[in-house]
Formats: structure tokens, C-alpha cells, sequence
């Protein structure tokens, strides 16, 4: 199993937030691999500015810590990822992040792991917490 970890899982799991259940831990600890999007990155930097988060440091170096610390992979916006976040199968939320979150696992078949109600509910997506 691959993963794909939304924005808020970056963060749970980069500050030992206690809604990291054991069972999120154990999927993490069987995954091959684990991807974050560079959307995550922009958001953070959304959050950071707008002061709805405190990183430690400039959301840059803390996301690019994050990614080497924990060697997760990055996967690239591509144009398929672009296309598909606005051809999502159904009634899907607006939301731009989202959609790229959702596509990127789609094409790249790997279970998203996310605590957003709007994708855990969307049946055309594998998202789990």
C-alpha cells in the first residue's frame, strides 16, 4: 500500500498530535511508500501567513525538514493531476487543494490519508484516517 498524506496529516504526525491513532501508525509503518503533494506546501505557507498555524520555522524549511526527516516522496502537480482535479468523477467540493489531493491519488493509486470529512465520504477515492 502507497500513501498519500493531505495537509493536515503532514501536521498531525509532524507535531505528535494525540488524533494520530495507532491504526494511522501502523498503516504508516506497512506502507511502501509515503508521497505528500507540493499543494501541501502552498497551503502551509497559506496557514503560516495568515497565522492559523505556528511552524518553528519559515514553512519552507519546515516542510522540506519534514520530507527529508520522515523521506517521504514527493510528487509532482503534473498536467494529468491538473486535468483530473477538475474532471473528478460526481459532485466533488470546490476546494483547489482538495481536488489535486484527491486526482494525485486517484492517478497514483494511493490511499489518501486525510481527516476531511468531505473526501473520507467521497466514494470515488481511496481516503482513510
Amino acid at each position: 500500500m502507497n500513501i498519500l498524506l493531505d495537509t493536515c496529516a503532514i501536521l498531525f504526525l509532524s507535531t505528535d498530535d494525540p488524533c494520530v491513532t495507532p491504526s494511522v501508525r501502523k498503516a504508516l509503518d506497512h506502507a511502501n511508500s509515503v508521497c505528500v503533494s507540493p499543494i501541501s506546501a502552498a497551503e502551509l505557507a497559506c496557514l503560516q501567513e495568515r497565522k492559523r498555524i505556528a511552524l518553528p520555522t519559515h514553512w519552507k524549511i519546515w516542510f522540506r525538514q519534514a520530507v527529508y526527516h520522515n523521506g517521504w516522496h514527493v510528487i509532482d502537480i503534473s498536467m494529468a493531476i491538473a486535468e483530473e482535479s477538475y474532471s473528478l468523477p460526481d459532485t466533488f467540493h470546490p476546494d483547489p487543494a482538495d481536488r489535486i489531493l484527491t486526482a494525485t491519488a486517484r492517478l497514483h493509486n494511493l490511499r489518501l490519508l486525510t481527516t476531511d470529512r468531505k473526501i473520507l465520504d467521497y466514494p470515488h477515492v481511496t481516503a482513510s484516517w
